[in-house]
């Protein structure tokens, strides 16, 4: 075939794709991941800072629980929903671990934590919603939201205000047409936590205003100075809030693709039908997985926290010694934000000539939004020996740029 010919034909293919596909995002960190990737197949020694994944292993117990399963034969369909034991001891886990009670008919297990992104506002929303968001965020959030035909509502998250939600600013952007509020703390990708006022503020804004609210908690273990806050814990909340959790943060668990959803009886019904319609069931083998990583997880989770918590001192105090860069300490998750805007380059451009000149990956603010322009996301999943060997690749490749006039 001819390209003349080939070039019509892929642009009639293209055609054919239903229009709401092409409000879809794709994420910067499969993106620079490709770009090191390709690198590193060219012979460069690439150090990866790029991939919001636990550089740890999965605890050993959880996978001899999993291999068990698949051994006594637990590799068959089972309800969309979960099983029961799964749905019984995330029940136990909340309880324990935020004070909240939860029933497991309120409780609908997933495979990860982005179909509960999906499902839930395919379930919640219409076309022509207006849905207020965290800038920079999650990138799935605007994305799914405008997907679905809804308009994406972004709040910005300030650096003077230590990147948490500003209820004033807020309350600014609540219409009529406004029906949810989406809240993530801790934060991805600044580390930030809402505090305990800040969510009971937000909490009251709500249900003064009949809103809907989805909270992502996925980071909830890995938090620092202060205790992690659900806003299913204030009174009223549960009847018209979403909560997300998973597995893949909290126990290193991002390949067994492992979440839940908790949320009204009335709604995970529901939520159940659209499994049972999209991928009819999660993991058998997984789920049992998740029982053991719930109910006998802690001193893992612990260790893994507290190995964070060494990493994210170090690099405060590391990054601090660079010139030029701006940072807030993060108070949960595993990333440092920091501000480059002194080098005069986007962020684009800063991190891919980290990437280039410093065998450094990292991500540019703009992947979480357009309020990321001036940051970096640089993740502390990786050794100590190998955030040194960053850091002082990265201050080497700036010391560089500010030689050359790069910087402000």
């Amino acid at each position: 075939m001819k390209v003349a010919e080939r070039v019509k034909k892929a642009s009639q293919l293209k055609d054919w794709v239903a229009d709401r596909v092409f409000r879809l995002k794709g994420e910067g960190a499969f993106e620079v991941l490709a770009k090191a990737q390709k690198l590193e197949k060219q012979g460069r020694e690439i150090i990866h800072l790029e991939i919001g994944e636990p550089d740890f292993d999965t605890p050993i117990n959880v996978k001899e629980k999993a291999i068990q399963a698949i051994q006594d034969g637990s590799t068959h369909y089972v309800p969309s929903a979960g099983i029961d034991e799964l749905r019984e001891a995330v029940c136990v886990y909340l309880r324990k671990s935020r004070g909240i009670e939860v029933f497991p008919e309120e409780v609908v297990i997933t495979p990860g934590a982005k179909p509960v992104i999906f499902l839930s506002f395919l379930l919640l929303l219409e076309e022509e919603d207006e849905v207020i968001y965290p800038d920079p965020g999650f990138p799935a959030y605007s994305s799914i939201i405008e997907f679905i035909g809804a308009k994406a509502v972004p709040l910005r998250l300030r650096e003077e205000n230590g990147f948490r939600v500003d209820v004033d600013e807020l309350r600014s952007l609540i219409t009529s047409k406004t029906k949810m509020i989406v809240i993530n703390s801790p934060h991805n990708p600044t580390g930030s936590v809402l505090s305990e006022e800040d969510i009971e503020a937000i909490a009251r804004l709500a249900q003064e205003e009949d809103l809907l609210v989805f909270t992502d908690e996925v980071y909830s273990e890995i938090i620092y100075d202060q205790k992690h806050v659900s806003i299913l814990q204030f009174p009223g909340m549960k009847e018209r809030t979403v909560m997300l959790d998973a597995f893949s943060k909290s126990f290193a668990m991002t390949g067994w693709r492992l979440g839940y959803a908790v949320l009204p009886e009335e709604w995970a019904r529901f939520l159940s039908l659209l499994v049972t319609n999209s991928n009819s069931c999660t993991c058998t083998f997984t789920q049992i997985a998740g029982v053991e990583a719930l109910l006998n997880g802690e001193e893992s989770v612990q260790v893994m926290a507290q190995e964070f918590r060494r990493r994210r001192d170090f690099m405060e105090k590391r990054i601090a010694q660079i010139e030029g860069i701006k940072i807030i300490k993060p108070q949960g998750a595993f990333y440092f934000f920091p501000n480059i805007t002194s080098f005069g380059l986007s962020s684009k451009e800063l991190a891919d000539y980290l990437l280039k000149e410093g065998g450094v990956a990292v991500l540019p603010g703009t992947s979480f939004g357009h309020y990321g322009e001036g940051y970096l996301r640089i993740s502390f999943a990786n050794s100590l020996e190998n955030l040194a060997r960053a850091m002082d690749k990265m201050e080497e490749a700036l010391n560089k740029l500010t030689k050359r006039g790069g910087r402000k």
